[in-house]
């Protein structure tokens, strides 16, 4: 049995009224659910800016919002409004940056395999920092001056070998990591090296990445031990830490805030003589607890002495992390957002598997009832994102809400939208209900 939902793991704004029912940002969760329909991401728009700011206090100017995290026009304008840069990882997240507004200069291009289009066009729109991450992306890039004289300014990528305490997927620090130039076999010297010497690029600092999901300020220690060691004989001017700062996602969890974290790794620096600008990509921790998925409840199904499935109209589709990654979440009716939560059951989704589960072990009130809106808090990183069409569902609609007003910046999926890319060879496509 659990209580009523911790407040802590609702978005700033979030407030329970007298009659029970939850709003964000002045809005009511059950009316948006009528209005926009389900499945919805709910952001709380004041929320993302307070934490974007609070970023920037903590680390200055050049701190990043790692744009995988959650990426629109709208989430992209936002961040660079409140003074980020933005950190992406494709052409296509550059691509949307840049068509938001955010200038070229205030991006920060990774990827660990860039396309020759993509360096190019990191070129061409004038990024401010493209992070590099392998000898072959060294030797595209010396093509690339060839043929247009550009010399970007770079970062390179370092792989510390340190350990964090997080799933294997998105661990990244370890020696044995697809990722970066690894201190201990010798391959960050001669990356190093190599840039200093280059006519190519720019070689303007170092960045390292531990992995996602950290909730121990003692392992970015540690990676920031190693990297300003390893950077002090080079007297480079920039050093970014990279992001992964860990949020709570279930009752009983905790997490430094950004704050905190930015203290923990300037404590470091300054112990350690580092005198160069120290930066930081922070992503999940700007965006996770600002949303709140809601979906429609379809079916329940009750197994007497053995569990209650609770079957709702989205599934591993808008968020696949409990299926990759054995993620927790909690569930809550917005409509009885204060009470107790008594009933046992397993939240899965629509799709047709057996792993398609959004709460392993969630609970909720008594009386939930086929037509329920339910709501999972802290889904504002790697849902939107990371969403598919498996089955070929509609992605969800995605509205920011602030001071009791409402506004779609993602509109929902059109059954129109899932055959545009289609090419087909037997004529002409009927319309639907023909």
């Amino acid at each position: 049995m659990a209580g009523p939902l911790p407040v802590g793991l609702l978005p700033d704004t979030a407030s329970i009224g007298g009659d029970g029912r939850l709003s964000v940002g002045g809005c009511d969760l059950v009316d948006l659910a009528d209005e926009y329909g389900t499945p919805l991401f709910v952001y709380d728009e004041a929320h993302l800016r307070a934490r974007c700011r609070e970023a920037v206090a903590a680390f200055g100017d050049g701190v990043a919002y790692a744009s995988k995290a959650f990426l629109c026009g709208a989430m992209a304008r936002l961040a660079h409004e409140e003074g980020m840069h933005l950190d992406v990882a494709t052409g296509g997240e550059l691509a949307v940056a840049r068509r938001a507004g955010v200038p070229g200069d205030r991006l920060v291009l990774h990827g660990n395999n860039k396309s020759d289009l993509e360096l190019a066009m990191a070129v061409d729109e004038g990024v401010g920092r493209i992070v590099v991450d392998s000898f072959d992306e060294l030797d595209r890039l010396d093509a690339l001056f060839a043929a247009t004289g550009a010399r970007p300014r770079v970062l390179l990528r370092i792989t510390p070998g340190v350990e964090a305490h997080t799933h294997e997927f998105v661990a990244t620090g370890q020696d044995d990591s697809k990722f970066g130039f690894t201190v201990s076999t010798g391959l960050a010297v001669a990356a190093v090296e190599r840039a200093a010497a280059s006519t190519s690029v720019d070689l303007v600092g170092l960045h390292a990445h531990i992995g996602s999901q950290v909730f121990e300020v003692g392992a970015f220690a540690r990676a920031v031990e190693v990297l300003a060691g390893f950077a002090a004989p080079f007297g480079l001017p920039e050093l970014s830490v990279g992001g992964g700062l860990g949020v709570p996602y279930v009752e009983g969890e905790s997490a430094p805030t950004i704050t905190e974290w930015a203290a923990g790794i300037r404590a470091v620096c300054e112990a350690a003589g580092v005198t160069a600008r120290v930066s930081a990509e922070p992503g999940r921790s700007i965006v996770a607890a600002a949303a709140v998925t809601l979906y429609r409840v379809g079916t329940v199904k009750d197994l007497p002495g053995i569990r209650t499935y609770v079957a709702v109209d989205g599934g591993m589709s808008d968020n696949p992390r409990p299926v990759l990654y054995g993620s927790g979440y909690e569930t809550l009716l917005p409509r009885s957002a204060d009470a107790e939560r008594p009933r046992a059951v397993r939240v899965v989704g629509k799709h047709c598997e057996s792993g398609d589960l959004l709460v392993r072990e969630g609970w909720v009130p008594d009386d939930l009832a086929v037509g329920d809106v339910l709501a999972t808090p802290v889904t504002g990183a790697y849902g939107v994102s990371m969403g598919s069409n498996y089955n070929h569902v509609l992605r969800p609609a995605v509205v920011f809400v602030a001071d009791g007003e409402a506004r779609l910046v993602v509109r929902r999926e059109t059954y129109d939208d899932l055959v545009l890319r289609d090419t087909f060879a037997g004529g002409d496509v009927a319309e639907l209900g023909d």
